[in-house]
């Protein structure tokens, strides 16, 4: 089979093609595993953190997790599919499912949590193997392409929403807006269909790729929104706008930072921090840690109720590496996917 394999971690801007299509052999699943043909796989800034360090994955690997194809091949205990159907993996490859996370349902927690394209390969290949437990069937409105950013910036973006604890008729606040806000303002707009949007984005052309998904108002990083916000949520891989968005929130508001890691450039924006202005009156922080089977599986089902498909840029599979830099550099309206064909 192709795939992009990562073979060692560094800075694009030393190697812009970190990524080399190789030719590898086809794996085989184990008996509780399911054989996929990927036919698309998104593009995801977490696979920017694997590759320049600062989430170091298990080397060399096959990054992607957004991956959608058909089910080829089923070990012999695993269950739940049939061959040609439709499937997805997403971010969450595994999880013991006995800690007490576990059996609470915050298996996103678990301490053996396993990260598709991180910990094990994924899908910047033509085939991969998942347990059946943990692969998710793909509703048929959506074409694969369109499925492949549901996975994680869909279910991503879902849980940071839930976490918000957003009312309809409350102001939601969204930094940056790339692949998981813009499919989190087309869920506000389908769950709290009163509530109001602000978007701040340093990029003109997110913020007006904003205001045509119904945000009632978009700025730039700095500036000052019309209104204080009840929530944000922060999907940006900086520090300055953690700084500016509690500056906005009322009383009693939640910043919530959707993002695994933050980059180091901008970190002494920290300083700035001023406890009466920015902490004070009961201001929340919380972070989203990974996604759960529920995440993936509810965002899939509210998605195809709603009829919320992602914005899309596809890219063929040896183009990774362009789609990647063009992601580092901003270039982004919606989400990017790999086409394996």
């Amino acid at each position: 089979m192709r795939a992009m394999l990562l073979e060692q971690t560094g800075l694009l801007r030393d190697s812009p093609e970190p990524l080399r299509l190789v030719e590898r052999p086809d794996p085989s699943p184990a008996a509780d595993e399911l054989l996929i043909r990927v036919s698309a796989c998104g593009v995801c800034h977490t696979e920017l953190d694997e590759i320049e360090g600062r989430m170091p994955p298990r080397l060399p690997v096959i990054l992607g997790h957004q991956a959608v194809g058909s089910v080829l091949a089923m070990g012999k205990d695993a269950a739940g599919f049939t061959i040609g159907e439709r499937v997805g993996v997403a971010w969450i490859f595994s999880a013991c499912g006995l800690c007490g996370y576990c059996r609470r349902g915050d298996e996103n927690l678990c301490a053996q949590f396993q990260a598709t394209g991180r910990d094990v390969h994924g899908g910047y290949a033509e085939l991969m193997t998942v347990s059946a437990a943990f692969a998710h069937r793909i509703p048929g409105v959506f074409t694969d392409a369109e499925a492949a950013p549901l996975l994680c910036a869909g279910a991503i973006g879902y849980r940071s929403l839930r976490l918000t604890g957003l009312q309809d008729g409350g102001i939601l606040g969204l930094t940056g807006f790339g692949a998981s806000a813009h499919l989190v303002a087309k869920l506000v707009r389908h769950r709290f269909p009163a509530a109001r949007l602000f978007v701040f984005a340093r990029s003109g052309k997110e913020r007006d790729f904003a205001l045509e998904l119904g945000a009632e108002w978009a700025g730039d990083t700095g500036e000052q929104p019309p209104e204080r916000l009840d929530a944000v949520i922060d999907t940006t891989p900086a520090w300055t706008p953690v700084v500016e968005a509690l500056r906005w929130l009322k009383p009693g508001g939640r910043l919530v930072i959707n993002a695994i890691r933050k980059e180091d450039s901008d970190k002494k924006a920290l300083l700035r921090l001023h406890y009466p202005e920015h902490l004070w009156l009961e201001k929340e922080i919380k972070s989203v840690a990974n996604v759960s089977r529920y995440d993936v599986r509810e965002f899939l089902r509210l998605a195809a109720e709603a009829g919320i498909k992602p914005d899309i840029e596809e890219y063929a599979l040896e183009d990774a590496n362009r789609a990647l830099l063009e992601l580092k550099e901003k270039h982004i309206r919606g989400a990017k996917v790999l086409r394996m064909c």
